[in-house]
């Protein structure tokens, strides 16, 4: 089995310029290594594949027919790297891409959608699990994340900043009262959402955090269900900023304790070890940072909020 592209490469320029010497000051390599390369490729086929004296190199039989597909191998080789040249501005292919579920389905969709309007050649896989996914074991080209990297392999792009808020619906805030201090929470139905459903709540305080246990009255494993229920009446819900905007904007929730942060993490782009992405995957960065700095969400995202 040939392992080393660059012995064929060297063996078709040995026979090319006519001498080991030739074939070197072609290579921009030394006399020893062209030798080297020669030597171990003919050791690996056990054959001699050329006469060789000081000045010059013929070919043996054997080195005659071997010759004659080393080429084809060599102008497939580089047929596929001209391809792959040509495809560097080519935005085509299949994109695998994971998101949350609630992001997902209000900014990742829609801004799918449009994406391959633009770029018909890209076939898009979207996986939507709140769950932490395994980028490089399921091959999956670009992840969509809240949250720090738990994988010293991959590489994240922070897309956007990220701010949770505590919000409830305007009918359950009439009846129950509005909190006004950390403390008021215990006095109020949680909804405690995540997998497993958080225990606590974390805010900044100075240059630390506080937890705040939960008087969790709904336990939920999925995101939007949280949100639903808190539309619904259910409770006081934590969520991103992402998630609720436009909720908040209509007036369907509120916003509960504005004024105490709670502890977040930014929107981040995340994908296997390598600086290079393939034009599909770093044009639809760009259309999706397009995407999100249109939605309501975006002015939110840091601070301040929209509520009705």
């Amino acid at each position: 089995m040939i392992e080393d592209l660059n012995e064929l490469r060297t063996f078709d320029r040995i026979v090319h310029g006519g001498s080991l010497s030739a074939a070197a000051r072609e290579l921009g390599i030394s006399l020893a290594v062209v030798s080297k390369r020669l030597s171990a490729l003919e050791r690996r086929l056990q054959v001699r594949l050329l006469n060789r004296s000081t000045r010059q190199a013929s070919l043996t039989d054997e080195g005659r027919l071997f010759l004659q597909h080393c080429r084809h191998v060599l102008d497939a080789v580089d047929a596929a790297e001209a391809a792959l040249e040509q495809r560097q501005d080519v935005v085509a292919g299949v994109l695998t891409l994971t998101a949350p579920n609630g992001f997902g389905r209000r900014h990742v969709v829609p801004a799918v959608r449009s994406f391959q309007r633009a770029h018909p050649g890209v076939r898009v896989h979207l996986s939507l699990r709140d769950e932490i996914v395994d980028v490089v074991g399921e091959g999956i080209e670009l992840a969509l994340r809240y949250g720090a990297l738990d994988d010293s392999r991959l590489v994240a792009r922070e897309l956007a900043p990220n701010r949770r808020v505590l919000c409830a619906s305007p009918d359950y805030l009439h009846e129950r009262g509005v909190p006004r201090c950390l403390a008021d929470l215990q006095q109020h139905d949680c909804i405690a959402s995540g997998s497993p459903p958080v225990s606590h709540w974390r805010f900044v305080q100075g240059d630390g955090t506080v937890s705040v246990p939960l008087a969790a009255s709904t336990l939920c494993d999925d995101g939007e269900a949280a949100q639903q229920l808190a539309i619904q009446g259910a409770g006081i819900a934590r969520k991103s900023i992402w998630d609720v905007a436009e909720d908040l904007h209509a007036g369907r929730l509120v916003e509960v304790l504005a004024d105490h942060v709670l502890a977040t993490s930014p929107l981040s782009a995340v994908h296997g070890p390598g600086k290079q992405l393939a034009p599909r995957v770093r044009v639809f960065l760009e259309h999706l940072l397009r995407h999100l700095q249109g939605t309501v969400a975006w002015g939110c995202a840091a601070g301040g909020s929209h509520h009705g």
